[in-house]
């Protein structure tokens, strides 16, 4: 790893509107690959919503971030209890890349890296369109990731909001205004 490979640290901003977070998981690659392809994987740390593996493909993302754990925390209230997103995918490279046109937001990329018997998971999401969208977003990923994390661990992860909260105000700081 390199000196910009942050596995378990906080994103950071690798262009004024694109934010890079990575995370350190557990192998093989293709399970990891499934926690990203799989909608009943992926709706464990992320998002549910089937995603037919070819570019150009549809693809709806359902989020209910009050199941990721149990007992959930209590949720922002300029947040509904489900949110759902038309999306599309835009470039494929199976075990190694995915990216996705994510509506309104920009673009996102997940990268996976052999790491010894680990897999390093690089998500860029770029053309964040502003400041309030890039806090919003940054807490997002990194509690997300957490989430991922501690399900590929077989562990049970943190309450979501909570974690989501405290992360938009270090973000606030920790990030350019």
């Amino acid at each position: 790893m390199n000196a910009t490979t942050k596995p378990d640290g906080y994103g950071a901003l690798i262009e004024p509107t694109t934010l890079r977070i990575q995370r350190l998981l557990p192998g093989p690659i293709e399970r990891i690959w499934a926690y990203l392809t799989d909608s009943d994987l992926r709706s464990k740390w992320l998002a549910a919503g089937a995603m037919e593996m070819k570019v150009g493909a549809p693809v709806e993302f359902v989020w209910r971030n009050d199941e990721l754990n149990d007992p959930p925390s209590k949720r922002p209230a300029d947040f509904p209890e489900e949110h759902r997103m038309q999306s599309r995918i835009t470039e494929l490279d199976p075990m190694r890349k995915l990216s996705i046109a994510w509506n309104n937001s920009g673009d996102v990329t997940f990268e996976l890296e052999p790491k010894g018997t680990g897999v390093l998971l690089t998500v860029i999401h770029r053309r964040l369109p502003d400041r309030s969208t890039m806090l919003k977003v940054s807490a997002g990923w990194h509690m997300h990731l957490d989430v991922l994390v501690a399900r590929a661990n077989d562990k049970e992860p943190a309450p979501f909001w909570d974690g989501w909260a405290r992360l938009q105000q270090e973000y606030d700081r920790r990030l350019p205004a």
